[in-house]
């Protein structure tokens, strides 16, 4: 490993700020999705807090539902709180989420999201946003001591291909979700609702490359830059 003084090892602010970001606008506007679903199914009484926010009347194809919970016994006011909640936690993670208790602010509002009607994207989007969060404007030592040179250059080189390809990918599959097209053109709904699954375990793989990617990135840049200093 290069020699370097880890104390100097820090993030520059970069890379980690906009994967949190891009994780907390990806709750917030999944979350206003689900809103606009539940407000038309219009004021109605769900059976428990389990609930489809793609009502029967709504439904493109068999297997559209996206599963959600609620804690207000009504469609509409549901799907009104989960776009009101969607829309603070998008402009939470853009503007706010550098803020002393920015990242603790986040979870919570993503926790009412999700107990609104704002599915189950708050829950585990809001888990690695939130952790990353607590990195901004903090040392990477244990970082660079846990990734080897090879290795740390070539998650680099990954950024920001990774965290764009997450985006295609989530909106892929919530566009799938909805209305099951294209892929219902060209094969059945039981394998259309497999690829689906499959687009949801790859986002969990994206996301911690993702992850990976934005430190690697800013640690490198960051050695870069005292090499230059240096001369």
């Amino acid at each position: 490993m290069t020699l370097i003084n880890r104390k100097q090892i820090w993030d520059n602010d970069n890379a980690p700020r906009v994967i949190t970001s891009t994780l907390g606008v990806l709750v917030g506007l999944a979350g206003i999705e689900h809103g606009i679903l539940e407000v038309l199914q219009g004021k109605m009484t769900p059976d428990s807090i389990w609930i489809d926010a793609i009502g029967p009347r709504q439904r493109f194809w068999e297997y559209a539902t996206e599963k959600a919970i609620t804690i207000i016994p009504n469609y509409f006011w549901t799907g009104v709180l989960a776009i009101f909640f969607g829309l603070i936690v998008t402009i939470w993670a853009i503007f706010f989420i550098e803020k002393k208790y920015g990242a603790r602010i986040l979870f919570l509002l993503s926790i009412m999201l999700w107990l609104v009607g704002g599915g189950f994207a708050p829950i585990f989007f809001t888990l690695l946003a939130t952790l990353m969060a607590t990195r901004i404007n903090k040392p990477l030592t244990w970082w660079y001591v846990h990734l080897s040179d090879n290795v740390r250059r070539f998650l680099a080189k990954l950024w920001p291909y990774s965290p764009i390809a997450l985006v295609i990918i989530f909106w892929t599959g919530v566009e799938i979700a909805i209305f099951g097209y294209p892929l219902l053109w060209f094969i059945n709904a039981d394998l259309t609702y497999g690829i689906q699954w499959t687009l949801g375990f790859s986002m969990l793989g994206l996301m911690l490359i993702a992850i990976l990617s934005a430190f690697a990135y800013d640690i490198q840049n960051r050695f870069l830059s005292q090499q230059v200093s240096s001369l």
